[in-house]
């Protein structure tokens, strides 16, 4: 492959970037399209502001274990079925929540459409296969970024679709329009793409339904970090029951606590099966890699798409409750934070090929702790909102760059494991915006804005102190006992 990197090829690799940042994109118009169609969806079902900030919630609330099970299907089965699937199956679920009467069935059909965000952890998986270590972080970032951008173009499209139907049902008529052309695009997909480059080795774990690690150590810090994925989903099940939103019964709540127990019960169960040969019989130090490379990673990532993915939600209901803008201006405004994701993630990743991945999300996170501190003290009485427009930009470019850094490292760590790996970083960056999102839901907004300040801080410690740079050089072993060297250099 040539050295030198040409985003505006559409032949080999290139044309692989291409068509999967594009996949992305469509699955995030779908995903996050709930944002600036909730003042629609909410004036035309009299939702009340606690019914409509449960919607957001629950829009994220799967994406939490179905990044992790995507992350292990993409490894096994490969990104090509695994993203043409997802957009069909996505699309079609949104369209049934399009045509949903109730608020009860709006709820349920948006919960199921949460796992549509899982397909971000696809295309880490494709990407890494088809560029090299010392372009992936360039690539990752115009992937994760121009993918994401997704999020902007509902904002400046889905809007003007529904208000150009003219009545009450033009946000039903929009997520539809939405919703079939990802169906279409899923199918353009599978028949556009490979797995990896021909000749290439599509390297898969040993063993399945955990994920592998290399020492007792890590095997312990890969339970305890199961631990807060789970916590997000109780509280999202608390969010809902009749101590906050009275949307499910105390019987179904405390069921679904035992069946959080019992699955975490279970998953302990598979972590040792699948490890256990592992940390009785050493594996080679040339074949280990550190989980806490992936822990620290799961935190920052939790920080900055988390922050992202929450701030995208409530932006336009912010502008619209504090500054009492018009719904389409509140959208328009807010559509220009994910918009950044055009330059700022695809910036992150760039950067870090140039001068490091550890250097990289320091500066990042530094940015991002000062900016949303500023925004913690924001006075809807006296605030211009020139100016707390600026400051989301620029709290945006700093949480876009870091997520764009996070992933430009996440394929440095073990190859045949990328998926798995991707599929917990994502999963907790998903777990971040239900935090935040349920913050919201019982705080103000400068209140929800002070905490990702405060937890970018301590996320930026962890990095300082903790995180490694990636080594020179990772192994995997074939099949046949082959060991082959990968340069990440």
């Amino acid at each position: 492959m040539e050295d030198k990197l040409n985003i505006f090829s559409f032949t080999g690799k290139y044309r692989i970037l291409h068509l999967t940042w594009f996949a992305f994109f469509m699955s995030f118009v779908v995903w996050l399209g709930l944002g600036p169609m909730m003042p629609f969806i909410k004036e035309a079902l009299a939702l009340t502001d606690q019914q409509a900030k449960v919607l957001l919630i629950l829009n994220v609330g799967l994406t939490i274990p179905a990044r992790i099970v995507v992350g292990m299907l993409v490894d096994k089965l490969g990104p090509k079925i695994m993203f043409s699937s997802i957009l069909i199956l996505g699309g079609l679920i949104s369209i049934a929540f399009s045509w949903m009467q109730s608020y009860e069935q709006l709820a349920l059909m948006r919960f199921f459409a949460g796992f549509i965000g899982a397909g971000f952890v696809v295309g880490i998986r494709m990407i890494s296969e088809w560029f090299p270590a010392k372009q992936t972080g360039t690539a990752q970032g115009i992937y994760g970024g121009w993918g994401n951008f997704g999020s902007a173009g509902a904002m400046f499209t889905l809007p003007f679709v529904a208000a150009s139907f003219g009545d009450v049902d033009g946000w039903r008529y929009a997520i539809t329009i939405a919703s079939v052309l990802a169906i279409v695009y899923g199918v353009i997909y599978y028949f556009n793409v490979s797995n990896t480059p021909k000749g290439s080795t599509y390297f898969k774990p040993k063993k399945s339904g955990a994920m592998e690690v290399t020492s007792l150590g890590d095997l312990i810090l890969y339970i305890m970090m199961s631990i807060p994925l789970y916590l997000a989903l109780a509280l999202l099940t608390w969010k809902l029951s009749p101590a906050k939103a009275g949307m499910i019964s105390s019987e179904t709540t405390w069921l679904v606590y035992l069946v959080l127990v019992a699955v975490f019960i279970l998953q302990l169960v598979k972590i040792w099966h699948v490890n256990a040969e592992f940390i009785k019989n050493p594996v080679p130090e040339q074949s280990r890699y550190h989980f806490k490379q992936v822990a620290i990673l799961d935190w920052a990532y939790m920080a900055t798409f988390g922050t992202e993915l929450a701030v995208v939600s409530i932006l336009a209901m912010f502008y619209v409750d504090w500054f009492e803008l018009p719904k389409i201006t509140a959208a328009l405004l807010a559509g220009v934070y994910p918009f950044i994701n055009l330059f700022a993630r695809p910036g992150g990743g760039w950067i870090s090929d140039k001068i490091g991945r550890k250097l990289t999300l320091m500066i990042a996170f530094a940015g991002i702790a000062t900016s949303f501190l500023v925004l913690g003290n924001v006075d809807k009485d006296t605030w211009s909102i020139s100016w707390v427009v600026g400051l989301t930009i620029l709290g945006g470019i700093f949480s876009q760059a870091g997520s764009g850094a996070v992933f430009a490292m996440v394929p440095l760590i073990q190859r045949r494991l990328t998926g798995q790996i991707a599929g917990m970083v994502g999963a907790f960056g998903a777990a971040g915006s239900v935090m935040f999102l349920t913050v919201n839901s019982l705080v103000e907004y400068d209140e929800f804005f002070m905490l990702i300040g405060i937890v970018a801080v301590s996320v930026l410690v962890l990095i300082m102190l903790f995180l490694d740079e990636p080594k020179n050089q990772m192994t995997e072993v074939l099949d046949d006992g082959t060991v082959k060297i990968i340069k990440l250099n």
